[in-house]
């Protein structure tokens, strides 16, 4: 007696199992490769996001520091200004006496017989145009400006007699002296205009 069995359709049931077990394997591989490509997209674009706010946060920080330093320019330039002024002022207060008595001394030389007509001032240098009576009033008056605790020693630079008449017309020119114990101004500090008095 032979016994015939039939294979096939337990080949067929095996090889179904096999094709869903490597369909559902696909799927489980396709959906954990969609997970985490999706997982690792969100980490970039967090760690974009949070790169692109720190840019931004050092970009403010750059505009605050330009700011800052065009503030503090502004700052330098206003107290550059502020010492120029207070130099001016200086240079003012100590020439203010100084004038006064320079114009002082002027008056208390003057000899008799002698009177300026014009007088001009640049910087720290007077010049002088007077009348005299005669050469040695001229040459006296020199020697009382010498002696004048203001000025220097001056230097006559012309001499002549006016037309018609004995008066002699001179010129002469001195440099103004700070007196003992005056603070000197700086040598920087704008000199003052030039002045001038005619009579």
């Amino acid at each position: 007696m032979t016994i015939e069995i039939n294979l096939l359709a337990w080949r067929d049931r095996v090889r179904e199992q096999r094709s869903r077990r490597f369909h559902v394997a696909l799927v489980l591989a396709a959906a954990i490769g969609l997970g985490s490509g999706a997982s690792m997209t969100f980490f970039y674009q967090q760690r974009l996001e949070a790169q692109q706010q720190r840019n931004a946060h050092v970009q403010a920080q750059a505009a605050q520091l330009e700011r800052d330093i065009h503030s503090i320019s502004e700052y330098e330039a206003a107290r550059a200004q502020m010492l120029d002024q207070i130099d001016v002022f200086s240079h003012m207060q100590v020439g203010r006496p100084q004038t006064v008595h320079v114009f002082n001394q002027l008056v208390e030389s003057l000899e008799e017989g002698v009177h300026y007509t014009r007088l001009s001032r640049q910087g720290d240098s007077l010049r002088l145009n007077g009348l005299a009576d005669s050469n040695r009033q001229v040459s006296d008056q020199l020697r009382a400006l010498a002696a004048a605790s203001a000025l220097d020693v001056p230097v006559l630079s012309e001499v002549e007699s006016e037309d018609g008449a004995a008066r002699r017309r001179f010129s002469l020119s001195v440099n103004q002296q700070m007196p003992e114990g005056a603070e000197q101004h700086d040598d920087t500090a704008p000199e003052p205009d030039a002045e001038e008095v005619s009579s």
